[in-house]
Protein backbone atom coordinates (compact mmCIF):
# COMPACT_ATOMS: atom_id res chain seq x y z
CA UNK A 1 0.00 0.00 0.00
CA UNK A 2 0.77 3.65 -0.56
CA UNK A 3 -0.25 6.95 0.36
CA UNK A 4 -1.12 8.84 -2.98
CA UNK A 5 -1.07 12.66 -2.55
CA UNK A 6 -2.62 15.43 -5.53
CA UNK A 7 -2.03 18.40 -4.57
CA UNK A 8 -4.89 21.43 -6.54
CA UNK A 9 -5.40 24.95 -5.92
CA UNK A 10 -8.66 24.32 -4.45
CA UNK A 11 -8.19 20.93 -2.74
CA UNK A 12 -5.61 18.39 -1.89
CA UNK A 13 -6.28 14.54 -2.77
CA UNK A 14 -5.06 12.04 0.32
CA UNK A 15 -5.44 8.27 -0.66
CA UNK A 16 -4.11 4.96 0.32
CA UNK A 17 -4.12 2.64 -2.63
CA UNK A 18 -2.58 -0.75 -3.89
CA UNK A 19 -2.82 -2.73 -7.61
CA UNK A 20 -5.88 -4.54 -5.11
CA UNK A 21 -7.80 -1.70 -3.75
CA UNK A 22 -8.15 1.62 -2.47
CA UNK A 23 -8.56 2.00 0.91
CA UNK A 24 -9.89 5.98 1.07
CA UNK A 25 -9.88 8.93 -0.17
CA UNK A 26 -10.49 12.13 1.00
CA UNK A 27 -10.06 15.61 0.50
CA UNK A 28 -8.43 18.94 2.12
CA UNK A 29 -8.44 22.36 1.36
CA UNK A 30 -5.33 23.87 0.15
CA UNK A 31 -4.14 26.17 2.66
CA UNK A 32 -1.08 27.83 1.08
CA UNK A 33 -0.35 29.48 4.85
CA UNK A 34 -0.43 26.15 6.60
CA UNK A 35 2.81 24.96 7.99
CA UNK A 36 4.68 21.62 7.60
CA UNK A 37 3.70 20.45 11.00
CA UNK A 38 -0.10 21.27 10.17
CA UNK A 39 -0.41 19.35 7.00
CA UNK A 40 1.41 16.56 9.09
CA UNK A 41 -1.85 16.66 11.93
CA UNK A 42 -4.23 16.94 9.36
CA UNK A 43 -2.75 13.54 7.52
CA UNK A 44 -1.94 11.85 10.67
CA UNK A 45 -5.45 12.47 11.64
CA UNK A 46 -6.55 10.62 8.23
CA UNK A 47 -4.62 7.87 8.94
CA UNK A 48 -5.94 7.44 12.37
CA UNK A 49 -9.27 7.75 11.07
CA UNK A 50 -9.31 4.47 9.01
CA UNK A 51 -7.06 2.92 11.23
CA UNK A 52 -4.60 2.36 8.72
CA UNK A 53 -0.40 2.53 10.77
CA UNK A 54 2.38 4.07 9.06
CA UNK A 55 3.87 0.53 9.23
CA UNK A 56 1.78 -0.65 6.78
CA UNK A 57 2.03 2.26 3.94
CA UNK A 58 5.03 1.04 1.66
CA UNK A 59 6.10 4.76 0.42
CA UNK A 60 4.49 7.98 -0.69
CA UNK A 61 4.12 9.83 -3.89
CA UNK A 62 3.10 13.06 -4.25
CA UNK A 63 1.79 15.74 -7.64
CA UNK A 64 1.29 19.21 -6.83
CA UNK A 65 0.61 22.02 -9.49
CA UNK A 66 1.09 24.67 -6.13
CA UNK A 67 4.82 24.82 -5.59
CA UNK A 68 4.98 26.53 -3.18
CA UNK A 69 2.91 23.52 -0.28
CA UNK A 70 4.73 20.80 -2.33
CA UNK A 71 8.19 20.85 -0.52
CA UNK A 72 6.27 21.64 2.62
CA UNK A 73 4.05 18.41 2.07
CA UNK A 74 6.71 16.17 1.34
CA UNK A 75 8.31 17.29 4.61
CA UNK A 76 5.08 16.91 6.51
CA UNK A 77 4.69 13.15 4.65
CA UNK A 78 8.33 12.39 5.85
CA UNK A 79 7.48 13.22 9.52
CA UNK A 80 4.60 10.50 9.80
CA UNK A 81 6.09 7.47 8.10
CA UNK A 82 9.85 8.50 8.21
CA UNK A 83 10.65 7.61 4.53
CA UNK A 84 11.36 9.04 1.68
CA UNK A 85 8.64 10.68 -0.15
CA UNK A 86 8.50 10.46 -4.46
CA UNK A 87 7.41 13.77 -6.34
CA UNK A 88 5.96 13.78 -9.63
CA UNK A 89 8.52 15.78 -11.92
CA UNK A 90 11.73 15.95 -13.91
CA UNK A 91 13.66 12.86 -13.38
CA UNK A 92 10.86 10.38 -12.44
CA UNK A 93 9.97 7.67 -14.89
CA UNK A 94 6.20 7.87 -16.14
CA UNK A 95 6.36 5.93 -19.38
CA UNK A 96 4.32 8.78 -21.22
CA UNK A 97 5.33 10.20 -24.83
CA UNK A 98 4.32 13.65 -24.79
CA UNK A 99 4.40 15.63 -27.91
CA UNK A 100 3.86 18.97 -26.50
CA UNK A 101 6.22 21.86 -27.80
CA UNK A 102 7.23 22.22 -24.10
CA UNK A 103 6.21 18.63 -22.29
CA UNK A 104 7.71 20.05 -18.88
CA UNK A 105 5.12 22.67 -18.54
CA UNK A 106 2.85 19.58 -18.71
CA UNK A 107 1.09 19.57 -14.88
CA UNK A 108 1.63 16.85 -12.76
CA UNK A 109 -1.79 15.66 -12.10
CA UNK A 110 -2.63 15.51 -16.03
CA UNK A 111 0.44 13.27 -16.08
CA UNK A 112 -0.70 11.07 -13.48
CA UNK A 113 -4.53 11.15 -15.05
CA UNK A 114 -2.99 9.96 -19.00
CA UNK A 115 -1.08 7.47 -17.01
CA UNK A 116 -3.56 5.70 -15.18
CA UNK A 117 -6.21 6.20 -18.75
CA UNK A 118 -3.75 4.75 -20.66
CA UNK A 119 -2.84 1.61 -18.60
CA UNK A 120 -6.77 1.07 -18.02
CA UNK A 121 -8.77 2.37 -20.99
CA UNK A 122 -8.39 1.61 -25.00
CA UNK A 123 -6.92 4.70 -27.25
CA UNK A 124 -7.35 6.98 -28.34
CA UNK A 125 -8.72 8.71 -26.05
CA UNK A 126 -10.15 11.75 -24.10
CA UNK A 127 -9.45 12.42 -20.62
CA UNK A 128 -11.16 15.54 -18.85
CA UNK A 129 -10.56 16.26 -15.14
CA UNK A 130 -12.56 18.89 -13.62
CA UNK A 131 -11.40 21.09 -10.80
CA UNK A 132 -10.77 24.54 -10.56
CA UNK A 133 -9.93 24.38 -13.85
CA UNK A 134 -11.29 21.46 -16.57
CA UNK A 135 -8.21 20.35 -18.17
CA UNK A 136 -9.13 18.27 -21.45
CA UNK A 137 -6.04 15.80 -21.88
CA UNK A 138 -5.74 13.85 -25.48
CA UNK A 139 -4.00 10.90 -26.12
CA UNK A 140 -3.20 8.98 -29.93
CA UNK A 141 -4.04 5.62 -30.78
CA UNK A 142 -0.79 5.14 -29.86
CA UNK A 143 -1.26 6.50 -26.76
CA UNK A 144 0.96 9.48 -27.01
CA UNK A 145 0.00 12.69 -25.45
CA UNK A 146 -0.27 15.00 -28.20
CA UNK A 147 -1.76 18.12 -26.59
CA UNK A 148 -5.44 18.95 -24.90
CA UNK A 149 -7.47 22.23 -23.71
CA UNK A 150 -7.81 24.11 -20.91
CA UNK A 151 -11.03 26.23 -19.67
CA UNK A 152 -12.40 27.75 -16.20
CA UNK A 153 -13.68 25.24 -14.15
CA UNK A 154 -17.58 24.98 -12.82
CA UNK A 155 -16.93 26.71 -9.60
CA UNK A 156 -15.05 29.79 -10.85
CA UNK A 157 -17.52 30.03 -13.45
CA UNK A 158 -20.52 30.26 -10.93
CA UNK A 159 -18.33 32.59 -8.57
CA UNK A 160 -17.89 35.05 -11.72
CA UNK A 161 -21.76 34.65 -12.19
CA UNK A 162 -22.55 35.31 -8.40
CA UNK A 163 -19.95 38.13 -7.80
CA UNK A 164 -21.09 40.39 -11.01
CA UNK A 165 -24.53 40.20 -10.79
CA UNK A 166 -25.78 42.10 -7.47
CA UNK A 167 -29.02 40.40 -7.54
CA UNK A 168 -27.84 36.47 -7.68
CA UNK A 169 -26.79 34.73 -4.63
CA UNK A 170 -24.65 32.15 -4.49
CA UNK A 171 -25.83 28.86 -4.92
CA UNK A 172 -25.04 24.73 -4.90
CA UNK A 173 -23.96 23.02 -7.61
CA UNK A 174 -26.32 20.65 -8.35
CA UNK A 175 -29.14 19.90 -10.98
CA UNK A 176 -32.22 21.84 -10.78
CA UNK A 177 -35.71 20.14 -11.09
CA UNK A 178 -36.20 21.49 -14.42
CA UNK A 179 -34.08 22.11 -17.26
CA UNK A 180 -36.44 25.00 -18.32
CA UNK A 181 -35.81 27.06 -14.85
CA UNK A 182 -39.30 28.57 -12.87
CA UNK A 183 -37.30 30.83 -11.15
CA UNK A 184 -34.01 32.72 -10.27
CA UNK A 185 -31.99 29.78 -7.85
CA UNK A 186 -33.29 27.43 -10.56
CA UNK A 187 -32.42 29.00 -13.94
CA UNK A 188 -28.72 29.54 -12.69
CA UNK A 189 -28.41 26.20 -11.31
CA UNK A 190 -29.83 24.79 -14.74
CA UNK A 191 -27.14 27.37 -17.07
CA UNK A 192 -24.01 26.04 -14.95
CA UNK A 193 -25.06 23.01 -14.75
CA UNK A 194 -26.39 22.24 -18.59
CA UNK A 195 -23.76 24.72 -20.27
CA UNK A 196 -21.13 22.85 -18.85
CA UNK A 197 -22.60 19.53 -19.79
CA UNK A 198 -23.47 20.89 -23.71
CA UNK A 199 -19.55 22.44 -23.60
CA UNK A 200 -18.24 18.90 -22.86
CA UNK A 201 -20.20 17.49 -25.36
CA UNK A 202 -19.51 19.79 -27.58
CA UNK A 203 -15.29 19.73 -27.08
CA UNK A 204 -15.71 16.01 -27.10
CA UNK A 205 -17.34 16.20 -31.11
CA UNK A 206 -14.95 18.52 -31.99
CA UNK A 207 -11.56 16.24 -31.05
CA UNK A 208 -13.19 13.42 -32.43
CA UNK A 209 -13.22 15.41 -35.83
CA UNK A 210 -10.04 16.55 -35.68
CA UNK A 211 -8.81 13.15 -34.43
CA UNK A 212 -10.78 11.32 -37.32
CA UNK A 213 -12.09 9.24 -34.88
CA UNK A 214 -14.30 8.13 -31.72
CA UNK A 215 -12.21 8.59 -28.92
CA UNK A 216 -12.80 6.60 -25.20
CA UNK A 217 -13.77 9.45 -22.94
CA UNK A 218 -13.07 9.27 -19.25
CA UNK A 219 -13.81 12.08 -16.96
CA UNK A 220 -12.45 12.64 -13.44
CA UNK A 221 -11.76 15.26 -10.88
CA UNK A 222 -13.87 16.86 -7.70
CA UNK A 223 -17.08 18.02 -9.89
CA UNK A 224 -16.94 15.26 -12.67
CA UNK A 225 -20.10 13.66 -10.72
CA UNK A 226 -21.75 17.26 -10.86
CA UNK A 227 -22.01 17.12 -14.40
CA UNK A 228 -21.09 14.36 -16.32
CA UNK A 229 -24.42 12.24 -15.99
CA UNK A 230 -26.09 15.37 -17.88
CA UNK A 231 -23.40 14.89 -20.56
CA UNK A 232 -25.18 12.94 -23.96
CA UNK A 233 -21.48 11.77 -24.87
CA UNK A 234 -20.33 8.81 -23.46
CA UNK A 235 -17.76 9.38 -21.18
CA UNK A 236 -16.94 6.79 -17.88
CA UNK A 237 -16.93 8.56 -14.76
CA UNK A 238 -13.64 7.48 -13.01
CA UNK A 239 -13.22 9.07 -9.31
CA UNK A 240 -9.84 7.57 -8.42
CA UNK A 241 -8.40 7.82 -11.94
CA UNK A 242 -5.60 10.15 -10.72
CA UNK A 243 -4.76 8.34 -7.40
CA UNK A 244 -4.26 5.11 -10.01
CA UNK A 245 -1.77 6.92 -11.85
CA UNK A 246 0.31 8.09 -9.14
CA UNK A 247 0.36 4.43 -8.24
CA UNK A 248 1.80 3.04 -11.42
CA UNK A 249 4.22 6.25 -11.91
CA UNK A 250 5.39 5.26 -7.96
CA UNK A 251 5.98 1.05 -8.87
CA UNK A 252 7.72 1.87 -12.19
CA UNK A 253 10.60 4.35 -10.04
CA UNK A 254 10.11 1.20 -7.56
CA UNK A 255 11.32 -1.96 -9.78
Amino acid sequence: MILAIDIGNTNIVVGCIDENEIYFTERLSTVRTKTELEYAVDLKTILDIYHIKKTEIEGCIISSVVPQITNIAKLAVEKILKKKVMVLGPGIKTGLNILMDNPGQLGADLVADAVAASNNYPAPLIVIDMGTATTVSVLNDKKQYIGGMILPGVGLSLDALTSRASQLGGIGIEAPKHLIGKNTTECMKSGIIYSSAASLDGIVERIEEELGTEATVVATGGLAKKIIPYCKKKITLDEELLLKGLLIIYEKNNK
